[in-house]
């Protein structure tokens, strides 16, 4: 520091201050401290401005702007309307100054309030528990022309249930799915959510009243929280990112044939990583055991003939899929406390800390 102070009236203080890679920033206030200037003093408290209503000038103002007449009315109102009839009280900055010291400048206006939405913490731990929807837009032959695909998704296997193309999106045709995929699951009343995001058709008072009638439980995500329906999401991506997936659909038969197509490739062939590389269909009906079996047997035939080429350890194949949610709960971790002792040796203290 010493030797920038030294070399800046030679070359400068940003030159000095390259030179010895300091900031002029630190300099200045080591300056400033080294004069005592950020030394703690009484805060001194500002001079009155001189030109400054008095309290004999504030009072009649003041009683002009609580006046009946304009007591809901605007600083800047007032003070026109005051000067068409000849009056001057003061401008317009200072009944606003004078209205804040009184704490009569706030809003008054009833503001809406946005309600507090929940976040959706939903669990499933087998097929036809928690099914997730959504309705994405397929580009049609044109500019401007979309068809709707309507997709009902397990979130615990990742099965398609149902799925719909339409020219339109309607809560009566997703009233039409919903209750069709439910009849050909045969879910039994009262066993099944329903999760979707806030949709016009997904809040629509039709759906609603089906699913109360089929006493299905829905749920939805708070507004622009797109993590509150991964599966979805997920699943539509998927769709899109395919090689074959066209950027425009020439017609909605055209769309049509290539979801049959996908959708049959995505519920028996699809690899799924969520769910141990394993097709949705076969968690979705229970054979997810015995296709972890069938891994097993080959992998160990595979340690058999080469166990060196796994270094004696006999490799065991990704278990299914156990549990699926939609934002678990966060775990509330507390570090254990460790009482002070001088008697306790590294030993005891791992102890408690595992």
């Amino acid at each position: 520091m010493a030797a920038v102070n030294e070399l800046a009236p030679q070359v400068g203080m940003q030159a000095a201050c390259r030179a010895f890679a300091f900031n002029p920033g630190f300099v200045y206030r080591d300056r400033a401290r080294r004069r005592g200037v950020f030394t703690r003093h009484p805060i001194s408290v500002r001079a009155r401005p001189p030109l400054a209503f008095s309290i004999a000038e504030q009072e009649p103002l003041l009683g002009v702007l609580d006046s009946e007449r304009f007591a809901d009315t605007a600083p800047a109102t007032i003070y026109a309307t005051l000067l068409d009839e000849g009056h001057y009280y003061g401008s317009v900055r200072t009944m606003y100054r004078l209205l804040a010291a009184q704490n009569q400048a706030g809003d008054r206006r009833r503001q809406r309030r946005h309600p507090g939405y929940t976040k959706p913490e939903l669990l499933a731990i087998q097929p036809n528990e928690v099914w997730s929807w959504d309705i994405s837009k397929l580009k049609g032959p044109v500019k401007w022309t979309y068809f709707h695909l309507y997709v009902i998704l397990d979130i615990f296997s990742r099965y398609v249930v149902g799925w719909m193309i339409a020219h339109r999106e309607t809560a009566e045709l997703a009233e039409q799915l919903i209750a069709d995929t439910i009849a050909k699951q045969n879910i039994v009343p009262g066993t099944l959510t329903l999760h979707a995001d806030r949709g016009t058709s997904m809040r629509s008072k039709s759906v609603a009243q089906l699913l109360i009638d089929l006493d299905v439980t829905k749920t939805h995500s708070r507004p622009h929280v797109s993590d509150d329906n991964p599966y979805s999401e997920a699943h539509f991506k998927t769709l899109k990112y395919r090689p074959d997936f066209p950027a425009r659909f020439g017609s909605i038969e055209d769309a049509r044939a290539h979801c049959r197509e996908f959708f049959d490739w995505y519920n028996t062939e699809h690899r799924h990583s969520g769910i141990a590389f394993m097709p949705p269909d076969t968690v979705h009906y229970g054979r997810s055991t015995a296709l972890t079996e069938q891994r097993g047997v080959t992998l160990d035939e595979a340690f058999i003939a080469h166990p060196a080429r796994f270094k004696g350890i006999a490799p065991r194949p990704p278990s299914g899929p156990t549990a699926a949610w939609i934002n678990p709960p966060k775990k509330d971790i507390t570090p254990p406390t460790i009482t002070p002792n001088c008697s306790l040796n590294s030993s005891t203290i791992v102890s408690q800390t595992h």
